[in-house]
């Protein structure tokens, strides 16, 4: 459909928003752009490195660490995992803590990754008791308020005599995806790897290289799965200095089929400095990852992004009926234009998530698409 609504049109198109009946769709495609990196602040970051963002689901806690060779003061020992919590999301964060002993040993401690439900936080350290060199362990809980119990290695399935690092478990726990370097069946110095389980009380199966469409011969590591389970995102050093790294994405049309060719994120969230170690809010909304690059507090810094759908469909620069319309034209239909809910990147089906996110763009003038 071409030119401007009547008052007429655009009445109905609105009302037809009334008692549509959701249907279920597919892969969806939804557009989108990154917001200018904003520093987390001094609250958040150190004179140190602060580094490996993991943002629970409910928004309120976030868990990170620092690096070798930039100790944050405080800690026990080798790198530690330390802590930031708030109220709520429209609150500032308080002060980074370290937990202590019951997360921390005397070892080295670091890149965790807290789970969709917030009972289980994986984290790799050379703790006694391992396999290898640094090894995948995880602290479960039976609630959110519980005590974490004591560290248990992941088993020998996933960590080998090399280093295992970065694990980051799928929204349905039944993926667990995490860096290994130098394996002599990899690809590179070191790759992105995944081990699978049938059910949360099963072991996790041997671990299977994710290939060549991910992992380069270069470095590629720390993954992080969006909620929807079909987007990748990661850290590579393959198109740039091999102590800069930028951050890539991939996508699967279904948890069964395979990661299609990797990206680069662009220029806006990669900077020539340092980037890695990516992780998107539950609500799709933010990309946290630290970097290097300038006008940070220190070392290395905790940035976020946010993440901003495309709703000017008719790209006219202003969101208004017409792409209201143009919504409802697509309404139960898996159009990848109008898919935009919940955010990033849909559901697979234009319906009342998507108008909701239309809704909160109402009458904001874009870049006139030409």
């Amino acid at each position: 459909m071409s030119g401007k609504r009547t008052t007429k049109e655009i009445l109905i198109c609105a009302l037809a928003v009334v008692g549509v009946l959701l249907i279920t769709g597919g892969y969806s495609k939804a557009d989108f752009v990154f917001g200018e990196p904003e520093n987390l602040g001094p609250v958040i970051n150190t004179a140190f490195a602060d580094g490996g963002p993991s943002v629970s689901s409910n928004g309120l806690t976030l868990y990170s660490g620092d690096a070798p060779w930039s100790l944050i003061p405080g800690g026990y020992g080798g790198t530690d995992i330390w802590i930031a919590t708030r109220a709520s999301t429209d609150q500032e964060w308080d002060s980074v803590t370290n937990p202590g002993t019951g997360i921390n040993t005397s070892y080295n401690d670091g890149t965790p990754h807290i789970s969709a439900d917030g009972l289980s936080l994986f984290l790799s350290s050379n703790r006694p008791g391992g396999h290898g060199d640094n090894d995948i362990w995880v602290l479960t809980r039976p609630s959110l308020d519980a005590l974490w119990s004591a560290s248990v290695n992941v088993g020998p399935t996933v960590n080998s005599q090399r280093s295992e690092l970065f694990p980051c478990i799928s929204p349905n726990g039944l993926e667990l995806y995490f860096y290994s370097s130098g394996q002599p069946d990899g690809l590179g110095i070191g790759d992105l790897w995944v081990s699978r389980r049938s059910t949360r009380t099963d072991p996790w199966g041997v671990a299977e290289n994710l290939g060549q469409k991910i992992n380069s011969s270069k470095d590629d590591g720390w993954p992080c799965l969006l909620p929807d389970g079909l987007t990748l995102i990661f850290n590579s050093n393959r198109a740039v200095s091999p102590e800069d790294y930028d951050l890539y994405m991939s996508r699967r049309t279904s948890l069964e089929d395979p990661w299609q060719e990797a990206v680069n994120l662009g220029a806006l969230v990669n900077s020539p400095s340092n980037d890695g170690a990516p992780s998107v809010s539950a609500d799709g909304r933010w990309l946290y990852f630290h970097s290097e690059r300038p006008g940070g507090q220190g070392d290395l810094d905790i940035w976020r992004a946010s993440i901003v759908p495309i709703v000017d469909f008719n790209g006219d620069g202003i969101v208004d009926a017409d792409d209201l319309c143009t919504m409802i034209d697509y309404w139960g239909t898996d159009e990848p234009l109008c898919d935009i809910g919940p955010m990033p990147f849909g559901d697979g089906v234009v319906d009342v998530k998507d108008l909701i996110v239309l809704a909160e763009h109402l009458f904001e003038e874009t870049a006139s698409v030409e």
